[in-house]
C-alpha cells in the first residue's frame, strides 16, 4: 500500500521507479519491476532508496549497503514504537496515555529481536532496525506513520464502516459515542512526505500522519456519504465490542506533524479528500469480509439497548 503510493507519486514527479518484490505482482504503470528481497537485493548507487518492509534489525543491516550508496533513504516505521510515561505502547495489554500530541522526542519501547510478527515484539524490532540505520551515518529518514489507509489495503479498515453504508444499514454503532481517535496516515501523505526528504537528505525521524486527526464518529459520516447513505449512530460503552470500529482509541493517540512541516512538508490533503483512494475501488469490487467484524444480529440485539445518539 505505501509502496505503490510513493512509486506513483515519484512517477508523476518525473523520477524513474525500480520496484522490488519477490514474486511477480503489479507495480505501478512506468515502474520496472525487480525480483529481490532482503537476502537479493540489487546492487548500485541510487538517488534514492525507500525500505517499506524494515522490520527487524536484520533487514537493516541487510539493505544499509544500498541506503549507504544512494543520495537519500528512507525506513518506514511505525508508532508502534512510541511508550507513554508507565511504558504502555499500542499493541500493550493496557493503552498508551499520552499528554497530547506524540512528538518525534516521545521515548521508545527498547530495541528487541523476538518475533516481529507479534504484538510484543513488533515494536521492538522496528526500533532495533531504526537504530541500526539512524547509527550508520547513512542519509536516512526514518518515517512513523500511524494508521495506514490506501489504495490496496489489506483489509481495508475503512470496509468496517462502507459494508454497512451499502448494505443500508439504518443505524450505526460507535463506541464512546465515536469519540475515538487513532491518528490516521493515508499512503498518498507518505507518499508526498517521502519525496519531500528525497530532495533533503539527512538523519532524522518523523511523524507521518494527515493533516487532521478525524474521530471515529466524523470518520464513520465521511464513509458513508461516499456510499450515499445517512444512518442513526447509536453510542455504545467504550468497552462494547459492538460499537469497536478499528480506530477507536480511548485514550487517544494523535501525532505532532510539526517537524514535517518545517522541512517543506505539504500534504496531499485531509481524511476526507484522501480516503477516497481505498474506498472508490471498493464500490466497485467488494473484498472478503474479514471475520468478525458483522454481526448484525448482534448489533441489532445490542441496539435495542444502545444509549443514544453518537453525539
Amino acid at each position: 500500500m505505501i509502496g505503490g503510493a510513493v512509486a506513483r507519486h515519484l512517477l508523476g514527479a518525473g523520477w524513474q521507479v525500480t520496484a522490488t518484490g519477490r514474486r511477480p505482482r503489479p507495480v505501478p504503470s512506468g515502474a520496472r519491476l525487480l525480483l529481490a528481497d532482503h537476502d537479493t537485493l540489487p546492487t548500485g548507487a541510487y538517488d534514492l532508496v525507500v525500505d517499506c518492509a524494515c522490520y527487524t534489525a536484520a533487514h537493516a543491516r541487510q539493505v544499509l549497503p544500498l541506503m549507504r550508496d544512494a543520495g537519500s533513504a528512507v525506513m518506514i516505521s511505525s508508532k508502534a514504537v512510541y511508550v507513554d510515561a508507565d511504558g504502555n505502547h499500542v499493541n500493550s495489554p493496557e493503552p498508551p496515555r499520552f499528554d497530547g500530541p506524540v512528538t518525534e522526542e516521545q521515548p521508545t519501547l527498547p530495541p528487541g529481536d523476538m518475533d516481529y510478527d507479534s504484538a510484543e515484539g513488533y515494536g521492538p524490532n522496528k526500533v532495533a532496525a531504526e537504530q541500526v540505520l539512524l547509527d550508520s551515518g547513512a542519509p536516512v529518514t526514518v518515517l512513523r506513520p500511524s494508521k495506514v489507509h490506501g489504495a490496496g489495503a489489506n483489509p481495508p479498515r475503512t470496509w468496517w464502516f462502507l459494508k454497512r453504508a451499502l448494505d443500508r444499514r439504518p443505524y450505526v454503532l460507535l463506541a464512546g459515542g465515536g469519540r475515538g481517535v487513532d491518528h490516521t496516515s493515508a499512503a498518498v501523505n507518505i507518499a508526498a512526505l517521502v519525496a519531500c526528504v528525497a530532495d533533503r537528505p539527512g538523519r532524522r525521524i518523523l511523524n507521518a500522519a494527515d493533516p487532521d486527526a478525524p474521530d471515529g464518529l466524523t470518520i464513520s459520516r465521511v464513509i458513508a456519504g461516499l456510499a450515499g447513505h445517512r444512518w442513526e449512530e447509536i453510542a455504545v460503552p467504550d468497552d462494547d465490542e459492538a460499537g469497536r470500529h478499528p480506530w477507536h482509541r480511548i485514550p487517544p493517540i494523535v501525532l505532532d506533524m510539526t517537524a514535517a512541516g518545517s522541512l517543506g512538508y505539504r500534504p496531499a490533503g485531509d481524511f476526507a479528500a484522501t480516503v477516497t483512494d481505498e474506498v472508490e475501488p471498493l464500490l466497485r469490487n467488494r473484498p472478503d469480509d474479514p471475520e468478525g467484524w458483522f454481526d448484525y444480529a448482534a448489533e441489532d440485539a445490542r441496539a435495542r439497548t444502545g444509549s443514544g445518539p453518537g453525539r
